[in-house]
């Protein structure tokens, strides 16, 4: 019987010791016991893969020089787009060699015109000429172990709602600040996670917010007083594993979401805050049990504008009159504005006040890249196309009071950046202003900061087993010809695109001679909704295949060798890539799989799992279950260990995070033992190997921690791959 050791370890639990039965079918899972993180059994074992990891990282030659080189990409001051409120405008700011962005504000400029440094930072100054820190979590914890997760000032401006959370779990505190002292007001929220807030409108001191999961009160839509923390319910979720969100639109529309399934459908309630008491809203349907995704924005001619999949798979942009009839506002009633368009899909918008009147931005993306234009909110007719920096990606447009649209930008070789684009021009500029606190990033669409050759995008297309044609995007910085090392990263979930922004990874890997590919396969939302659904479910196996001959599709054209070819992915992308890999074990030389799924079986008893069977299906379905196990990686290498011990797999380094509440650790803790004893006990070298870290989870973390993590995986795929580095 193999058994889960590696060289210089000790035998594990029998790997036949716990079997269920699922549809009449016996499912092994002999490592189940993993799934306690703190039992002295798993405490043991992951202290050996520990030293396991150490010795084999020891040895690989670019782990500090990668690290150099990422730590020196990153060091830029990094802004997020400014959001405004009477008299005062608010935004993060991450100076270079900080470990996390820390709140700020410039009272009494609303215009978005500030252009002072960033030295004022003492909450006891009053003056206009630069910014007032209102929360730094360096300053709060300086272990970094605390980051900020999401803020929403008040209308006024006055008081600011922040969520922190520490050691990665992404539940923590809800609380309210003033934003002159950042001193506490009323009681802190507890066992709140990613939570909307939606003040009320004036100077009344209260606010919605929405908890999700009924931990810790009925999951829904709540509504709380600032002073005291007295709370009301107003909107309680009904369906099962639904997601609940709130916004207060125009100061006056309380809009109240309910997702079914991440990027599969929400269900929209409109309520009159002007009609009804804001404890007892009247809510009417804006969009109810239609198999869409849609997202609302007020537009300054106080209509609500809508981007939708409703009969448009890749988006559109419709409006409806708030104040109409409630018969008057389901979708059939909608206009729409900006129709989609074939060829890409329609990812961010933002209405504005227009020198003319109502005006569009549309950021669509094609293939990663971001287009932008504004339209006539009336007609719909593009007016301009909005000149950008380069080949890269915009994200959250935001307008301002003056009419002004204020977008963040990136691409490959440039650093995340603001843009401010004025009324009525057709270039962005950069803010702050050159002469303030400028964040210090490149200028070059297509330079990096080293003075390295350019970096050359290209587009291969592939064909999947069953003949879909699927692109795969690669970015080569070598100017050389023949095969090099190359990256293959793939994401494939959640209907989510791959948009090419900033990644000093990426750029250090590409700097130090390799190549990096994207594998756009179903199951993402490169090519709109129609293109998720088709990779997602009992469908997922086809994303699977893409990513199969994407890689094929490399290696055919020259791009790479087999032995040069690292897959990579994180999350969802982890899942794919380990599915790929236990597939055809002689796809490529290496995995790096991060925050992995890989027990497809019992995905929904693991972190958020059981929020996400719209997306892979459940258990309890046997056609479901069926495609389930058919690609769980965990199950193809526990198979691989019982009928083909010590065939040769892919190097796989995997990374868990002992915080994640999102995939949970155990994923990659239970994989890593199925790979080990797959590989049998040949060899003198672990098949996998597992980077496991304490105080952090699947989101945002301190920013040394992210370097070393990003220069380790990259390190290990440089070692595999044959990569050099120049």
């Amino acid at each position: 019987m193999v058994r889960n050791r590696a060289p210089g370890t000790a035998p594990a639990t029998d790997p036949v010791s716990v079997v269920d039965t699922l549809h009449g079918h016996p499912v092994p899972d002999p490592y189940r016991w993993l799934e306690t993180s703190d039992s002295p059994a798993t405490l043991r074992w992951l202290a050996e893969r520990g030293r396991e990891y150490e010795r084999e990282a020891a040895t690989w030659p670019l782990r500090e020089p990668l690290a150099e080189r990422i730590r020196a990409l990153v060091a830029s001051d990094l802004w997020s787009p400014p959001v405004h409120r009477s008299g005062a405008l608010f935004c993060t700011v991450r100076h270079s060699g900080s470990e996390h962005p820390r709140l700020v504000v410039w009272p009494g400029d609303p215009s978005g015109s500030a252009t002072a440094g960033p030295d004022t930072e003492e909450h006891s100054s009053t003056s206009d000429t630069g910014p007032l820190t209102v929360y730094d979590p360096c300053v709060d914890d300086p272990t970094g172990r605390t980051t900020l997760d999401s803020w929403e000032p008040s209308p006024d401006g006055r008081l600011v709602a922040l969520q922190t959370s520490s050691g990665g779990v992404e539940r923590g505190g809800l609380r309210v600040v003033r934003t002159d002292t950042g001193s506490t007001v009323g009681p802190t929220v507890s066992g709140v996670r990613y939570s909307h807030v939606a003040w009320l409108p004036g100077e009344r001191r209260a606010f919605y917010y929405v908890r999700r999961d009924g931990a810790r009160g009925v999951r829904g839509v709540w509504l709380r007083r600032v002073v005291d923390g007295a709370e009301t319910l107003v909107y309680p979720c009904t369906g099962p594993g639904t997601v609940p969100g709130v916004r207060v639109l125009d100061e006056r529309w309380l809009l109240v979401t309910e997702s079914h399934g991440t990027g599969h459908r929400t269900d929209l309630w409109l309520a009159d805050l002007a009609a009804h008491p804001v404890e007892r809203p009247r809510f009417v349907p804006l969009q109810v049990d239609h198999d869409a995704e849609t997202e609302v924005r007020p537009g300054p001619d106080g209509l609500l504008y809508l981007r939708t999949t409703l009969d448009a798979p890749r988006r559109r942009v419709c409006v409806v009159e708030p104040g109409a009839p409630a018969d008057r506002l389901s979708p059939e009633h909608w206009r729409e504005v900006v129709p989609e368009d074939p060829g890409a899909t329609l990812d961010a918008f933002c209405p504005y006040r227009a020198p003319g009147g109502t005006a569009l931005l549309v950021v669509r993306t094609r293939l990663g890249i971001s287009e932008a234009s504004v339209h006539d909110a009336v007609t719909g007719a593009r007016s301009h196309t909005v000149e950008l920096p380069g080949e890269g990606m915009v994200s959250g447009p935001v307008a301002a009071p003056d009419g002004a649209v204020f977008l963040g930008y990136a691409d490959v070789a440039t650093q995340q950046r603001v843009l401010r684009l004025s009324p009525g021009e057709t270039a962005p500029e950069p803010w702050p202003l050159p002469d303030g606190p400028a964040p210090r990033t490149r200028t070059g669409t297509r330079t990096g900061s080293e003075g390295s050759s350019s970096v050359v995008r290209t587009v291969l297309w592939c064909r999947s087993s069953d003949g879909t044609r699927v692109p795969v995007t690669v970015f080569d910085a070598s100017g050389g010809d023949g095969s090099a090392p190359t990256l293959l990263h793939a994401y494939g979930g959640f209907g989510r695109p791959r948009q090419f922004g900033f990644s000093a990874t990426v750029l250090a890997w590409l700097l130090s001679g390799g190549r990096y590919a994207v594998a756009h396969v179903r199951g993402g939302g490169d090519a709109g909704r129609r293109w998720h659904l088709e990779g997602s479910g009992r469908h997922k196996p086809r994303a699977v295949r893409d990513l199969v001959a994407a890689a094929d599709a490399l290696v055919a054209s020259g791009w790479c060798a087999r032995s040069e070819l690292c897959l990579s992915g994180g999350s969802a992308g982890g899942l794919l890539v380990l599915a790929a890999a236990t597939a055809r074990p002689d796809l490529c030389a290496a995995v790096i799989a991060s925050a992995p799924l890989a027990d497809m079986v019992r995905f929904e008893r693991l972190g958020l799992g059981r929020m996400w069977t719209r997306e892979f299906g459940t258990t309890a379905d046997p056609d479901d279950f069926a495609a389930l196990v058919s690609y769980s990686p965990y199950h193809r290498a526990l198979d691989s260990a019982m009928r083909t011990p010590g065939l040769r797999h892919p190097s796989v380094l995997l990374t868990g995070f002992d915080g994640d509440t999102r995939t949970d650790a155990a994923h990659p803790r239970k994989m890593c033992a199925a790979l080990l004893a797959a590989a049998g006990e040949e060899g003198d070298r672990p098949a996998a190997l597992l980077r496991y870290e304490r105080d952090v989870g699947h989101g945002p973390r301190a920013v040394s921690r992210a370097v070393g993590l990003a220069a380790d995986a990259h390190a290990f795929a440089a070692h595999k791959t044959g990569l050099t580095g120049r």
